[in-house]
């Protein structure tokens, strides 16, 4: 493996600017693509194999499809008095709605009766319907504004006017990306103190925006033929900004490294892409397989989040191996150029009296009481993890700001807290003679249960064998007790008529939607961790050829997850410091969170874990290769000489993440708090204490590898153990003129 490293780090510097040419026009041509297609995300997602996408399914296939997209407008008196004292100012809004492009509908409240009829101000709010025959995004933001802009007559009158549904939702305002310039700014600080040069600094933010600039640029290409989430995108730019900037790193780290060492400047890309560059392919790897298996949870939109930030991260790791070692070509000796003031220019990786080896001395004499500690840190952290409720986010939970929130706070005060989750009801009654008297049957059974508070009349399709009803429940969308009554429904209420009448029921629509998504995804966890840890084990045991340390290393990074969970259900479930990051309520753990977090998770983890573990392995064979064999010496060697470059690393991806909790999105802030807590707490306990401890508490047991594996397993050789073994011997043999030439040379790399 790193032999082939070695060889392409070779050619992209010697064919740096067709390598760089290749890129850019890649680039180019995705880009001229993506623009020229139509292109646009959707937030619609299907759930195969639950009820409530059975009686969706139903739905199409018994009623006709309804084109176009829905708007609602919502009117309060500031003052609490009746609403229909403001008629001739509603009226006048609702007029001028019905004149926009697109709109063919819109109802009256004071013709529909939708006046509250509870609350402090009985009669004071309510709501009209609007229908556009246009989809949302035809409707675009700028039909947004217009719709909303028709509120001023209303509102000069005195009536509040606020607006939701889907044209609201779904065309969210388009701000700065500020979360990522913010991550941007915090690791060109990391970067240049990490190097000290203005050149080395460039070179991974370069790579890395230009890794993310294709990842999206395919991302949106690709929404032209599929069907994309709206927040694929920000988290592939989460994701593919934070690996593509770290995984330059740790190559440049080396790169600048073997040039302190003598080496020129072809040989040092070379042996930097053999070495870090093969750690970043299997690391890099690992997150790719991790995030794609998203596809075994059978859930469409999911799975298309996956793959397309695994596709980011790909392009990430390609360009490493093959663009970054063509810059460094072109750059040459100047690398270290333009130093940067107040900074100190570093190149090498293992310093005695670095901050870094006096803390692995330290952990590594007290393997016992670091190795107790940090599994109670983590252990403590984890617990609130044990009261996770999962669910999805509504406009309850957006900014108070918002106009869609106001508008759903108003619906609430008005109308219940259940009127902004009502259940879809579907009753199938074609194996019945006597549908109507069924359906009556199913209304006056929910109507009569107690988290009920009302059902509207049934609405039967043109063969009259399916009908749809409403049912509004006493609790709001996101709460539990929601979730009990749709149990309830299902388990307690319906068999008993289905079985009587040889019909069937299902609940549908948002709410019940969102349940089952969370359930589904709930009871596919254990079999998607099973998985990924049993693959990233064998893949680990291939690298290392160990047991037990992939054992160790899929049990640590298993940690620092769970630990992260809990630290998430404390701040968003719980409400610690939720002030801090600006969540102004509660919200439940959106339910593909973590899933998708321990598919990421687990393989940003494992960029650490390969990159300390092969610095371990690489001094540990060496030491054995002395005669002395020492690997507690190998530990604290390996970790002073990454434990700079992983803390500068780490403080990337942190700042990168932990931007994105600034954004107004409660899924994006939840994944931004995730995913920075996770890594803060894997590169800092796990890896300068967990790890170190672990690694010198089972000493040479380690290494341990049955010899009948290693008879079948082949030795992929990540840490470049052969090939520099080969390398040295061939500069032994130069030095003393038995080597002419460098091509002959070469091609004793083969048989490596």
């Amino acid at each position: 493996m790193s032999t082939f490293f070695y060889k392409l780090g070779r050619f992209a510097v010697r064919h740096r600017r067709a390598m760089l040419a290749t890129w850019v026009g890649l680039f180019l041509a995705i880009a001229v693509a993506s623009q020229v297609a139509n292109t646009e995300t959707s937030d619609a997602f299907t759930i195969p194999g639950t009820e409530s996408q059975d009686a969706f399914d139903l739905l199409d296939d018994r009623f006709p499809a309804q084109s176009g997209t829905s708007a609602q407008i919502v009117f309060a008196t500031d003052d609490g008095s009746p609403l229909i004292d403001s008629a001739d100012a509603v009226n006048a809004t609702l007029a001028e709605v019905a004149e926009l492009d697109g709109v063919i509908m819109v109802s009256n409240p004071f013709d529909t009766g939708t006046i509250s009829q509870t609350g402090d101000n009985p009669g004071s709010i309510g709501y009209a319907d609007v229908r556009y025959g246009l989809e949302t995004a035809d409707v675009g933001i700028e039909g947004k504004e217009l719709l909303e802009e028709t509120g001023a007559i209303a509102q000069a009158s005195g009536v509040q006017v606020e607006f939701g549904g889907e044209v609201i939702t779904g065309n969210p305002e388009q701000h700065p990306p500020t979360s990522e310039l913010i991550g941007m700014g915090v690791a060109v600080v990391v970067l240049l103190f990490a190097f000290g040069s203005v050149i080395a600094m460039g070179l991974p933010l370069f790579t890395a925006v230009l890794g993310l600039a294709i990842g999206l640029s395919s991302i949106t290409l690709a929404s032209a033929f599929i069907d994309l989430s709206s927040t694929a995108p920000t988290l592939a730019t989460m994701i593919g900004l934070a690996v593509g900037i770290d995984y330059a790193l740790f190559i440049v780290t080396r790169h600048r490294s073997n040039l302190a060492e003598g080496m020129d400047v072809e040989e040092s890309v070379a042996r930097a892409n053999a070495t870090a560059g093969s750690a970043v392919v299997f690391a890099g790897g690992t997150v790719v397989i991790a995030i794609s298996g998203l596809a075994l949870v059978g859930i469409p939109f999911l799975t298309a989040m996956g793959l397309a930030t695994a596709f980011t991260v790909l392009i990430a790791v390609l360009i490493a191996v093959t663009l970054l070692p063509a810059l460094l070509g072109m750059i040459g000796t100047n690398i270290d150029r333009w130093k940067a003031p107040f900074t100190k220019t570093r190149t090498s990786e293992v310093d005695k009296e670095t901050m870094g080896h006096k803390w692995a001395v330290a952990v590594t004499k007290r393997p016992v009481v670091a190795l107790v500690g940090g599994l109670a840190l983590m252990g403590a952290l984890a617990i609130p993890m044990l009261d996770m409720r999962l669910g999805m986010t509504d406009a309850g939970t957006a900014p108070i700001e918002n106009t869609e929130r106001r508008a759903y706070d108003l619906l609430g005060e008005g109308f219940g807290d259940g009127f902004n989750g009502p259940l879809t009801v579907v009753v199938d009654a074609a194996g019945s003679d006597d549908p109507a008297s069924v359906v009556a049957q199913y209304s006056e059974a929910i109507a009569a249960d107690p988290g009920i508070v009302a059902v509207t009349p049934a609405n039967f399709n043109e063969a009259g064998d399916t009908a749809v009803l409403s049912a509004i429940p006493t609790s709001g969308p996101a709460e539990a007790a929601t979730d009990d009554l749709v149990h309830h429904l299902r388990s307690d209420v319906f068999p008993t008529i289905e079985d009587a009448t040889d019909t069937s029921i299902s609940l549908t629509g948002v709410t019940a939607s969102n349940i089952d998504v969370s359930e589904k995804l709930m009871s596919a966890l254990p079999v998607f961790m099973v998985v990924v840890l049993g693959l990233t084990f064998l893949l680990l045991m291939v690298a290392f050829r160990s047991i037990l340390v992939p054992l160790k290393a899929s049990l640590a990074i298993l940690l620092s997850i769970v630990s992260s969970f809990g630290v998430v259900v404390a701040v968003f479930q719980w409400g610690w410091l939720k002030d801090v990051i600006g969540l102004e309520t509660t919200v439940p753990i959106i339910s593909f969170m973590p899933i998708f977090l321990f598919a990421i998770l687990f393989g940003l983890s494992m960029d650490y874990e390969v990159f300390i573990m092969s610095r371990i392995k690489e001094e540990y064979s060496k030491s054995l290769q002395r005669g002395d064999g020492e690997p507690v010496e190998s530990v604290v060697s390996g970790l002073t000489s990454s434990a700079r470059v992983i803390t500068a690393a780490a403080m990337i991806m942190i700042s990168v993440f932990a931007a994105f909790v600034l954004g107004d999105d409660p899924i994006i802030k939840m994944f931004g708090v995730g995913l920075s807590v996770a890594v803060f707490l894997d590169a800092t306990v796990v890896r300068m204490i967990i790890v170190p401890a672990a690694m010198t508490l089972l000493d040479k047991a380690a290494w341990w590898f049955p010899k009948a594996l290693a008879r079948i397993i082949p030795n992929v050789d990540i840490e470049g153990e052969q090939l520099m073994a080969v390398l040295e011997a061939q500069d032994h043999a130069r030095d003393d003129g038995d080597i002419a030439d460098e091509p002959d040379a070469e091609q004793e790399l083969v048989s490596v």
